[in-house]
């Protein structure tokens, strides 16, 4: 949105320039064969699949032939073929569901109900824990023939973000609850990360706009499963100052307590400029400017030059939330400020930090989370984060303008 002129300038010196190829994306977490297995129980079956770390799951049931379905965040499913199968299980195909998502297919010997399933956590990664039990070809037949796949597909920004922006404050934020709908997110005694946040987004959100200073818009407002080019989208088309994703993941106990701010990781920057020019419309990535003429490498080069530009704001955006929140009191990660490689994190123009309020596999963090005082005083410090920003960002972009 800043240097604009310069980025247009730049179209003119790069316009011959020859494209670069993108970087394939790895997976979240890989099969551990080894301490997984598929098990015969009773007349039923059992299956416990290790993996090396959690990802949002889901299971179903297709018909004709009888399959369960495991779809799972980018798990690589090397290995699957080394397990022995007990009598109920035909056969197993495993591959890419669709962009980001991994399928696995087990095929019945016949119809079966689930009886079970959960994902338990620990030091090593994470297992799903799967019981079936026989059922009855009729009651099989309903649940296989459940609508799905509509539930997949990427909806456009406008048939999920609030029309007008809320509240009548100059500083837009944008709040992404994570997850959704058919990504539950990390779950715990019945409650979902996705419900999780989306509550503390509401709340968050009536805090910010009783404030006065702030317009605020959610890229989810309800249960509903939106992609995440899409979240990044919204933020877009809202002129976005600032970009806040929520979330309360799952990992080792020990390893993981208390809030944590992340910001994109510096050697992830080329890869998501590549990734982003090679899977958003061109002229999505960057506000202001029609990439759609352009190659990769000029898209690569103008994403490159607006993150130059947006990572001081984003740098002093995380200091200012861990700065807060430090000084509310709450309970915060041995290490609160890290840097990954997040999807939402990788709009090159705006300010974006993802914020792990705390950890589902956390049973003091879990208590935390669902205790709305608890909420009450991480929504006040995240405000007094946002309004200690926004003054800070507001005299530089004074002193650089005179």
């Amino acid at each position: 949105m800043r240097c604009l002129t310069l980025f247009r300038l730049m179209l003119v010196c790069l316009a011959l320039a020859t494209p670069t190829q993108g970087e394939e994306l790895s997976a979240l977490a890989r099969l551990q064969p080894e301490t997984s297995a598929f098990r015969a129980s009773g007349q039923g079956v059992e299956l416990s699949i290790a993996i090396s770390q959690p990802v949002p799951w889901r299971l179903r049931f297709l018909d004709n032939p009888p399959r369960l379905i495991i779809d799972a965040r980018e798990v690589d499913w090397a290995g699957i073929d080394d397990l022995t199968l007990p009598e109920a299980i035909r056969a197993l195909r495993a591959g890419s569901f669709r962009p980001g998502w991994s399928r696995l297919v087990i095929e019945l010997s016949g119809p079966y109900r689930l009886q079970a399933s959960e994902m338990r956590t620990g030091a090593e990664g994470a297992v799903i824990d799967v019981t079936l039990a026989p059922g009855d070809a009729a009651a099989f037949a309903v649940e296989a023939a459940r609508p799905d796949l509509a539930a997949w597909a990427a909806p456009d920004p406008a048939e999920v973000m609030a029309p007008l922006p809320e509240g009548s404050g100059p500083i837009m934020v944008v709040l992404d609850p994570g997850h959704g709908g058919i990504d539950p997110g990390a779950e715990r005694d019945g409650q979902s990360e996705a419900d999780l946040m989306l509550t503390f987004a509401r709340e968050l959100k009536e805090v910010l706009l009783r404030d006065g200073r702030f317009a605020v818009v959610l890229t989810r407002d309800d249960d509903v499963f939106v992609p995440l080019e899409t979240r990044t989208s919204i933020a877009r088309s809202m002129e976005a100052d600032i970009f806040l994703s929520l979330h309360a993941d799952t990992l080792a106990e020990g390893e993981a307590q208390g809030a944590t701010v992340y910001t994109l990781a510096e050697d992830a920057s080329d890869a998501a400029s590549a990734a982003l020019a090679e899977r958003h419309d061109r002229d999505d990535l960057l506000a202001g400017i029609d990439l759609s003429e352009q190659d990769d490498l000029v898209a690569e080069v103008l994403m490159d030059m607006a993150r130059t530009e947006t990572r001081p704001r984003t740098d002093r955006l995380a200091e200012a939330v861990v700065g807060a929140i430090r000084a509310a009191e709450i309970r915060m990660h041995r290490r609160p400020r890290q840097t990954a490689g997040f999807s939402v994190l990788k709009t090159p123009d705006i300010p974006s930090v993802l914020l792990e309020l705390g950890f589902l596999s956390s049973a003091r963090d879990f208590s935390r989370l669902t205790d709305p005082d608890w909420r009450a005083t991480m929504a006040g410090a995240i405000r007094t984060a946002l309004v200690t920003w926004d003054a800070e960002d507001s005299a530089l972009r004074q002193l650089k303008s005179e």
